[in-house]
């Protein structure tokens, strides 16, 4: 089993900057992709970034230039750099993790990411 624990989120001003944490323990392939998804209000949960352990990295077109993933592997840590957040951004973000030879996903509980103005 693997658990994922989340910290970072709050409520910010438009244009200021969170970093979201995501730390996993447990049962861990070195072969994985972290990342990070939202769900909006009323709406599905959608990609914001994936990072595989080898270094491949994947944006959501909508944070493009202003979101940077990024990961510790000797930690299992994945993190997410939230520059210029906009009210669109407001939404429970879910760290996500993926393991490549077990084909097993696990989640965080989400946390919530409030921007005002």
């Amino acid at each position: 089993q693997v658990q994922l624990v989340e910290s970072g989120g709050g409520l910010v001003q438009a244009g200021r900057s969170l970093r979201l944490s995501c730390a996993a323990s447990g049962s861990i392939f070195s072969l994985n992709t972290m990342g990070w998804y939202r769900q909006a209000p009323g709406k599905q949960r959608e990609l914001v970034a994936t990072m595989h352990s080898r270094g491949i990295t994947n944006y959501a077109d909508s944070v493009k230039g202003r979101f940077t993933i990024s990961r510790d592997n000797a930690k299992n840590t994945v993190y997410l750099q939230m520059n210029t957040l906009k009210p669109e951004d407001t939404a429970v973000y879910y760290c996500n993790m993926r393991s490549q030879l077990s084909d097993t996903t696990y989640w965080g509980q989400g946390t919530q990411v409030t921007v005002s103005s």
